[in-house]
């Protein structure tokens, strides 16, 4: 079994930045460059929306079109850890942010895809 964790949410201001972090264990041996990781959040009324990605394996990433060039995914494989660096916050990112977990070497921005998920961390931009 896989724990995911996750941790760095708050209430920012537009235009501000956050770093939120995802911390993976398993069982003993558990290594996180076997899996992929993801970013997903959930807004007030709204579906789920696959927002980053990452591929331990070999560090392919990806991101959902509104969140390019705002939001940066990285892994820092010894603390068994993704990060997901949030900059030039909208109102319209306010969710719960959700981290994923998968036994895969790639990554999708497709909920389904991943077995392992965390109990969120809440982000809430003000105008």
């Amino acid at each position: 079994e896989v724990q995911v964790v996750e941790s760095g949410g708050g209430l920012v201001q537009a235009g501000g930045t956050l770093r939120l972090s995802c911390v993976a264990s398993g069982a003993p041996g558990f290594r996180l460059d076997d899996y992929a990781i993801g970013w997903f959040r959930q807004a007030p009324g709204k579906e789920r929306e696959g927002v980053s990605c990452i591929g331990t394996m070999d560090g392919s990433t990806n991101y959902v079109d509104s969140v390019k060039g705002r939001f940066t995914i990285s892994s820092e494989i010894a603390k068994n850890t993704v990060y997901l660096e949030m900059n030039s916050l909208k109102p319209e990112d306010t969710a719960v942010y959700y981290c994923a977990a998968v036994l895969k070497p790639w990554c999708r921005l497709d909920g389904t895809f991943y077995d392992y998920w965390g109990q969120g961390t809440r982000v809430s931009v003000s105008s």
